[in-house]
């Protein structure tokens, strides 16, 4: 017995990839290695742009009532969002274990539940697929599968069976993280420095509790095994001046600020996403957000591919969009982290990060690379300012009969859109081919907005009018080939 695709990794990031998939209509097994999840939460929220990628699917209203970030910053230099055109601000405290919870309420709605305590041993490649081995809790087994993918973390066990190289750099210092009940402690959202190069983070997570990140100057990377709660609360004091050793430490943790970026996303059948792919010093949730924007890259590629519908090289794609952004993660969140952690030998490049930040053109660049909103992928064809930009899934239209709706609605069900205006009406005509794979909806825009406009899945913007280029040629390039269409 056999499915399309497997999952190694049940964390946000593999969740919300077999949801894509689901949707794409392809058959997918997750395995995780764990009997259960974990509970832990070492990411808290995630950015705009991640936000907005749950909204197309109709998971942000799942995840409850959202609490935004109040100030933004970029490696603790802050930025006025209020001078920019659209908001920047990313989710806070929001546990990534409810995150999860969410994710997978959504994928066993889409009939697809976690294997849980099957840990991934092997695999080996055939002519048409690849066989996955794993322990599990009835011992040994095997599953064949067309494709394989590993969203299992910074050691990945995909990544090193598949001899992917993971180059990056070794740790030079590293952060306690705990969850802390009863400690009562204020609210220091986006961390305070302290003198020398220290900082201090802590956020309330719900009632009583409180997550706390504290990097100590001279800590270095410790064992495996991590701090005890006595360490973290011994380290608050020093830092602080507060005692927190009557609280009790429900979780803690040590990571560094090692950093690691896999030369190739896709080995032939084989390929990687979040952490797996990418590791870096644990800031501002921008490794969850960062995977699980690879997951809903890859997802929908992949599910085109097994459903037969792919154009040859598309999934070539995910490696070619998706791998520079990690380079540029890395190198953000690097820079990030020396400007906030280093010591005040930093405060001159501090003061002139801030006189330039109160420039709109700089605090744009600067707040689009921290929440995502300024990526942007290359279409293949010139033309229209938008293309390959995301399409807001806020924008709203007026769609004759069904009254005002939103474009991130309109996402839900994992499809490409075309959106045409009065002005627009052939490109329905030129779509017609590819029925099944992308939706069309004619409407007026209640604020300015294109012609009309081609957006893939993922929520980007594949071609636009007018000056977009050819839509026949996009949606052969995104969709693979028209079927033909009977005549009335």
């Amino acid at each position: 017995m056999g499915t399309d695709v497997i999952v190694v990794g049940a964390g946000p990031v593999g969740l919300m990839l077999a949801g894509e998939l689901r949707l794409g209509g392809a058959d997918v097994a997750i395995y995780d290695k764990l009997s259960a999840p974990s509970g832990e939460s070492r990411g808290l929220g995630f950015t705009m742009r991640t936000a907005e990628v749950l909204d197309q699917r109709g998971l942000l209203d799942r995840l409850g009532e959202i609490r935004w970030g109040k100030q933004g910053h970029f490696g603790g230099v802050r930025i006025d969002f209020s001078m920019l055109e659209e908001s920047h601000f990313g989710v806070m405290g929001l546990a990534q274990s409810q995150t999860e919870e969410v994710l997978e309420g959504w994928l066993a709605g889409l009939g697809t539940t976690v294997r849980r305590g099957c840990e991934v041993i092997d695999y080996r490649e055939t002519a048409d697929g690849v066989v996955v081995v794993f322990d599990g809790p009835d011992g040994r087994g095997e599953e064949e599968a067309k494709y394989l993918v590993g969203c299992d973390g910074g050691r990945s066990t995909v990544r090193r069976l598949a001899g992917i190289d993971f180059p990056g750099a070794e740790a030079t210092r590293a952060v306690y993280m705990a969850d802390v009940a009863g400690a009562g402690l204020r609210m220091r959202p986006i961390g305070e420095r302290i003198p020398g190069g220290g900082m201090v983070l802590s956020v309330t997570l719900r009632e009583g509790v409180d997550r706390i990140v504290i990097h100590e100057p001279g800590v270095r990377p410790l064992s495996e095994d991590g701090p005890a709660f006595a360490d973290i609360a011994d380290a608050w004091q020093r830092m602080t001046g507060e005692s927190i050793h009557h609280a009790t430490g429900l979780w803690v943790a040590a990571l560094t600020n090692a950093t690691g970026l896999a030369a190739e996303y896709r080995r032939g059948r084989v390929f990687l996403a979040g952490d797996a792919a990418h590791d870096h010093a644990p800031l501002a949730a921008q490794g969850i957000s960062v995977g699980l924007q690879d997951a809903v890259n890859l997802g929908w590629k992949l599910a085109m591919a097994v459903t037969g519908q792919a154009p040859g090289d598309l999934l070539d794609t995910y490696h070619a969009e998706r791998h520079p952004v990690g380079e540029q993660l890395l190198r953000d969140t690097q820079a990030q982290s020396l400007l906030y952690l280093s010591g005040d030998e930093m405060e001159p490049l501090r003061s002139v990060m801030r006189e330039l930040v109160a420039y709109p053109d700089v605090a744009g660049h600067l707040a689009g690379l921290v929440s995502g909103l300024s990526m942007r992928y290359d279409m293949g064809a010139p033309g229209h300012p938008l293309l390959g930009m995301r399409m807001c899934p806020v924008a709203e239209l007026d769609v004759a009969g069904g009254g005002r709706v939103r474009v991130g609605e309109l996402l839900h069900s994992g499809h490409g859109l075309l959106i045409t205006t009065g002005e627009a009406g052939e490109p329905a005509q030129v779509a017609a081919g590819w029925t099944g794979r992308v939706d069309v909806v004619a409407g007026t825009w209640a604020a300015d907005g294109p012609d009309a406009v081609l957006i893939r899945p993922d929520g980007y913007i594949a071609w636009a009018a007018p000056d977009g280029g050819d839509l026949a040629d996009a949606l052969g390039r995104w969709f693979g080939s028209a079927r033909a269409v009977a005549a009335a």
